[in-house]
């Protein structure tokens, strides 16, 4: 029931007129498999699931599972804001081959405490599936206290991996692992990854971000579990401007999707309305950050 180490959240390419990109989807899905990965997450917010209709949805869920072919462990986002379409949801990511359901808070008027362990208590009652709690307040719109999320993770075994995006990040995952007692959770980061090294440091089991070069944080997240505690940080630090720069709020996705056809994953970086459209000054900027990166650590890969 814990998720442990890294896993990638995949971007849904599309192709020029708007469709679904299978073809690059599944070069993406053996790009990030080919890194090392423990597992891959579809259907998250940087997913674009948001702009998906139901049957795109179940399209990238089929090509996914399908591509990684036992490879990796696939979660599925099946977030929404009533509990019985979230269950439906994740009955289907189920039928589909997910290894788990990845769910935030539902968006509801006067959420409370109770209302939030409920719907993750009906989800775990009726899908047969670990259940990786979202805990992103910008998307949810409902903040979870660290004594709330130890009480989920207590309550229902089958939600005890927390994809902790609500910094800082470092402080409030140790405070969840202490609130939980003897109840072992699993703390996976988010953010761009741009805080890994930090909440390893404070007993996260690893990280869950879409960054579009998944073995730096493989690399880094094998040291620090090793013990090499100085060699994770030496692979971490030099990344840090790129993950920064690609991690933008509103332009993120799009930089992310650049880099991924930069890589020869995506034949076009485009996203769906009203999405943003990257300029001539941002790719620009993406130049420099990438040859900067490159050439601290001498590796021309990086630029694709």
């Amino acid at each position: 029931m814990l998720f442990e180490g890294v896993y990638s959240v995949l971007p849904t390419p599309f192709t020029a007129s708007g469709d679904i990109d299978v073809p690059s989807l599944e070069r993406v899905v053996d790009l990030i498999v080919g890194a090392g990965v423990d597992g891959v997450t579809a259907l998250g917010v940087t997913g674009e699931v948001s702009r998906l209709r139901e049957r795109e949805r179940a399209l990238v869920v089929e090509t996914v599972v399908a591509r990684v072919n036992g490879r990796a462990k696939v979660i599925v986002g099946t977030s929404a804001d009533g509990a019985r379409v979230c269950v439906e949801f994740s009955r289907e990511a189920k039928a589909l081959g997910a290894s788990a359901v990845m769910v935030s808070p539902p968006r509801a008027p006067k959420l409370n405490t109770e209302s939030v362990v409920s719907h993750y208590k009906t989800l775990a009652s009726a899908v047969d599936l670990p259940i990786v709690v979202q805990d992103y307040p910008p998307i949810s719109g409902f903040a979870m206290e660290a004594a709330l999320l130890a009480r989920i993770a207590k309550e229902i075994p089958s939600a005890r991996t927390i994809k902790l995006e609500d910094p800082p990040t470092p402080f409030k995952g140790a405070a969840i692992v202490a609130a939980a007692g003897d109840t072992k959770v699993a703390i996976l980061g988010g953010l761009g990854g741009v805080f890994l090294l930090e909440e390893l440091l404070a007993g996260a089991a690893g990280v869950m971000t879409g960054f579009a070069y998944p073995e730096v944080l493989v690399n880094v997240v094998r040291h620090f579990k090793a013990g090499r505690v100085d060699e994770a940080a030496a692979a971490f630090y030099p990344f840090v401007p790129l993950m920064r720069f690609e991690f933008q709020e509103a332009i993120g996705m799009a930089i992310r999707k650049e880099v991924f056809r930069r890589r020869g994953a995506i034949t076009d970086p485009g996203t769906r309305a009203p999405g943003p459209v990257l300029n001539d000054r941002v790719r620009a900027a993406l130049d420099r950050v990438l040859a900067w990166t490159a050439a601290q650590e001498g590796a021309s890969w990086i630029l694709g």
